[in-house]
C-alpha cells in the first residue's frame, strides 16, 4: 500500500502504467480436491485475466523473511523457490486380531515400508547433481485399537522440486514404489498427487537488468544472493505468463541470530517494522527504473 501511495503520487512522471495486484488466498484452501480441479490465489487471478487490460510486461513481488537481517534484500536468478505438490497414499490390507497378524495383511507395516521406500527416491534414484528435492509424509492415519490390525491406512504429504522434468519423474517413482511395496505384502495401495504451486523462477534477463537497482537501494553490505528455498509461492503462476522477479526483505532485528529466529509461519514471528521502508523503496525504484529503461 505504501508503494502504491508513492507511485500514485508521481503518476504524471511515469512513462507507462503500473498495475497493483491485490490477491487473496495465497495459501491453499483447507480442502484440496484430489483431482486438482479447484484453483485459488494467483492461479485463479491469472485465469480471470489479471495480467490483461492493460497487458503486464513485467511483474515484481516482495516477501518478508525472518531468515534475513532487518533491512537487507536478497534475491537469486533462476529457480528461487520450490514447486509444491500434495500427495495422498491409501493402503488397503485385511483386518485381523493383533495377536494373530498372520490372519490378515497389516497396512501399518506396509505403510511404514512405503515411508522408508519413498526416502530412497531422492537419496538413491534421482540425479542429486541436477536439483535438490524433498518428499515428506506429513500425516498417517490408521487403526483405532491397540490390539486390532486395521483394514486401511491413509497418508498425506508434500513434494518439493525445482525442475519440471525431475518433478514428473519423482511422481512416477513414488507411484511405482508405493504400489510395488504394497503388492509385495499382498496389500493394495493407491497414489494420487495434485500439483499445487510450480517453482518460483526469476527470469535471468530481468533479474540481471534489475539487480543494480536492488543493490543501489539496499546499499553496500545490505544485499545478498539468496540460496534456494524449499518453501513455495504462488507468485510462480504470474512468472509463467510474464517475466517476473520475486525477492525477499529481512525483518529480523539486527543482532539477532537469524538461524534461530521464529520462522514466518510461527506464532512468535516478529517483524522489525522499520525494515518495511526498505521494501517500499525497493519496489518503487524497481518500478521506476524498469519503466525508464523500457522507454530507451
Amino acid at each position: 500500500m505504501a508503494t502504491a501511495e508513492v507511485l500514485a503520487g508521481m503518476k504524471d512522471q511515469l512513462p507507462g502504467t503500473v498495475k497493483f495486484i491485490f490477491q487473496p488466498a495465497e495459501e491453499s484452501p483447507a480442502d484440496i480436491e484430489p483431482d486438482g480441479t479447484n484453483i485459488w490465489g494467483a492461479k485463479q487471478m491469472v485465469a480471470e485475466g489479471v495480467l490483461e487490460n492493460p497487458k503486464v510486461d513485467a511483474i515484481f513481488g516482495l516477501h518478508v523473511s525472518s531468515g534475513i537481517e532487518s533491512g537487507k534484500l536478497a534475491w537469486r536468478s533462476g529457480p528461487a523457490m520450490a514447486a509444491a505438490d500434495q500427495f495422498w497414499i491409501d493402503v488397503k490390507g485385511r483386518q485381523t486380531h493383533g495377536a494373530r497378524p498372520w490372519g490378515g495383511i497389516d497396512p501399518i507395516v506396509v505403510s511404514s515400508q512405503i515411508v522408508l521406500g519413498l526416502q530412497t527416491i531422492q537419496s538413491r534414484q534421482v540425479n542429486a547433481m541436477l536439483e535438490p528435492s524433498v518428499i515428506t509424509v506429513g500425516t498417517i492415519h490408521g487403526g483405532n485399537r491397540m490390539n486390532i490390525v486395521p483394514e486401511k491406512v491413509e497418508m498425506m504429504g508434500t513434494i518439493r522440486t525445482y525442475d519440471e522434468g525431475m518433478k514428473k519423474d519423482i511422481h512416477a517413482r513414488m507411484k511405482r514404489t508405493t504400489e510395488s511395496i504394497a503388492a509385495s505384502s499382498g496389500a493394495e495401495a493407491t497414489f494420487r498427487v495434485v500439483e499445487l504451486y510450480n517453482a518460483t523462477v526469476n527470469q535471468p534477463a530481468l533479474t540481471e537488468k534489475m539487480a543494480p537497482t536492488l543493490k543501489r537501494v539496499a546499499g553496500d553490505g545490505n544485499w545478498m544472493l539468496a540460496p534456494k528455498a524449499t518453501a513455495s509461492e504462488d507468485f510462480s503462476f504470474y512468472q509463467e505468463k510474464v517475466p517476473g522477479l520475486f525477492f525477499n526483505l529481512g525483518v529480523t532485528p539486527k543482532g539477532t541470530d537469524v538461524t534461530k529466529a521464529p520462522s514466518n509461519h510461527s506464532p512468535e514471528f516478529y517483524v522489525d517494522e522499520p525494515a518495511l521502508i526498505h521494501g517500499v523503496r525497493a519496489l518503487s525504484n524497481l518500478t521506476v527504473d524498469y519503466m525508464t529503461m523500457a522507454q530507451r
